[in-house]
């Protein structure tokens, strides 16, 4: 019997999303560009529904029409060679999909080339990690609308099926889309682990909490509000005692976070759209300066930092909990606006309540208030930003007080908390009415003549402006 569908690329993700369709009942067809993986995965995984094949030609010969294969390989170079190697066995009408974390303008041009030569091309994200993968990632499919339904039935099979049963799947849009929208989640995703180390150190660097404390107020969080995955995963991570030696875990794990780049594009996406990611953007740069660990150590013994006594009461928890929800709010409400702009960039008409939708399971930034995200776009659909949604704006008026409170108090204590910093300037940004640049429109046309418009009638204006002080 032939395959319904092939996986391409038999490494960790690769294997566990063949494994996952196998188990739907679907025919898989596996193969890899190394034959010792493909061997190793049929040995360790045979499966009934599972046919290993060796050479693309026999792969491509052992498919139902219209051919689908799913593409999970290294982003880059990989997979323009993978679809190099399927082009010569292709039928008009045949699918390619390329599931690896692809930089969406890279995928845009996969596009543009494979639909020229009369096939189709989807770029799908897929996030959820290995345990996703094999159980139920969230998938982001990109392509042509009409093709869709072509892959529809296996992407929203193996996908991650949220509370009310719905799949964590759905059509994003043409080209580049899914791969977009992939892509702007993992910069959130930073921003989300950034804003959680933040409270981290504000709970043990400021007030002084033991790991088996931390673990427990991040335990009760999860009951509440801020229920997700990450947090989570985190009330976890302070209860793990070191295998190797005395103490948790998370003492012995190196100050140095490491980075794919998915969350730097989001940040240079963002700039070329003109939209302030400033809080994923800050997840980024935080994660730079981690690598400097050698001179961070040296510098924080040479008495350059001076701090200032700090009093921590009776509150200091509950403000670190409601300033961690309130920046969440604003790390999200970035991330929505980089979609809408990016819809109306692109041409890509994007469902900002479905894509928040298919977050609520299956990806690593799952979260409880998804739900309320996802009705906030469906009252709203033009919604420009989250903030402004009824909900979300009493959460901000009712918790931005903790959020200052908490953010004065680290710099008073040396303790650098970017992210949570950026969220209360990026409140106090879209909700004041001056914010300065009027006088760099004035510093603009001083030195350079740009020009500049003004409050009390239309049009743009020049002016020459005189010389009061020697420089």
């Amino acid at each position: 019997m032939k395959s319904n569908i092939a996986v391409i690329g038999m490494g960790v993700m690769g294997s566990c999303l063949a494994l996952n369709m196998a188990n739907h009942n679907f025919k898989v067809a596996v193969y890899n560009y190394t034959p010792d993986l493909t061997e190793a995965f049929v040995k360790n995984h045979p499966h009934d529904n599972i046919t290993a094949f060796y050479d693309v030609k026999s792969l491509v010969e052992g498919m139902t029409r219209p051919r689908k294969f799913f593409i999970m390989v290294t982003a880059g170079k990989a997979v323009d060679s993978v679809i190099e190697s399927l082009l010569p066995y292709l039928d008009k009408e045949d699918i390619i999909m390329d599931g690896g974390n692809s930089f969406f303008k890279d995928t845009q041009r996969r596009y543009e080339y494979v639909t020229s030569k009369g096939f189709k091309y989807f770029g799908v994200g897929v996030s959820g990690g290995e345990e996703g993968a094999l159980n139920g990632p969230a998938l982001m499919p990109g392509g042509n609308k009409e093709s869709y339904k072509e892959i529809k039935e296996v992407l929203e099979a193996i996908s991650a099926k949220a509370e009310d049963g719905k799949p964590c799947c759905t059509y994003i849009g043409e080209n580049g889309a899914g791969h977009y929208v992939k892509m702007v989640h993992n910069g959130i995703e930073y921003a989300d682990m950034q804003l959680i180390a933040e409270a981290y150190l504000l709970l043990k660097h400021v007030s002084g909490y033991e790991n088996f404390q931390i673990a427990d107020i991040f335990n009760e969080w999860n009951q509440g509000e801020l229920n997700s995955f990450l947090i989570g995963i985190t009330a976890d991570i302070f209860k793990e005692k070191d295998d190797l030696g005395e103490g948790e875990l998370v003492d012995k794990i190196l100050d140095s976070a490491g980075q794919k780049g998915t969350g730097r594009w989001t940040s240079l996406a963002a700039l070329e759209q003109g939209v302030n990611t400033s809080i994923m953007t800050s997840a980024c740069n935080a994660r730079n300066i981690s690598s400097f660990y050698e001179k961070r150590q040296q510098l924080a013994e040479s008495g350059l930092k001076k701090v200032l006594p700090v009093e921590i009461d009776a509150d200091f928890v509950e403000d670190v909990r409601r300033s961690l929800y309130t920046a969440k709010i604003a790390a999200y409400a970035q991330g929505l606006a980089l979609y809408k702009s990016a819809s109306e960039t692109y041409d890509w008409n994007l469902n900002l309540g479905d894509i928040a939708s298919i977050f609520r399971a299956g990806c690593i930034i799952q979260a409880r208030f998804l739900n309320n995200i996802t009705n906030a776009y469906q009252q709203e659909p033009n919604l420009d930003n989250l903030i402004e949604n009824e909900f979300f704006a009493e959460k901000v008026k009712n918790n931005q007080q903790c959020l200052r409170k908490i953010v004065a108090k680290a710099i008073l204590a040396g303790v650098p908390v970017p992210a949570f910093a950026n969220a209360i300037s990026y409140i106090d940004g879209l909700s004041t009415k001056v914010v300065g640049a009027n006088l760099i429109q004035a510093q603009r046309d001083y030195f350079g003549a740009h020009t500049y418009k003004r409050i009390d009638r239309e049009g743009s204006f020049h002016h020459q402006w005189q010389k009061h002080f020697d420089r």
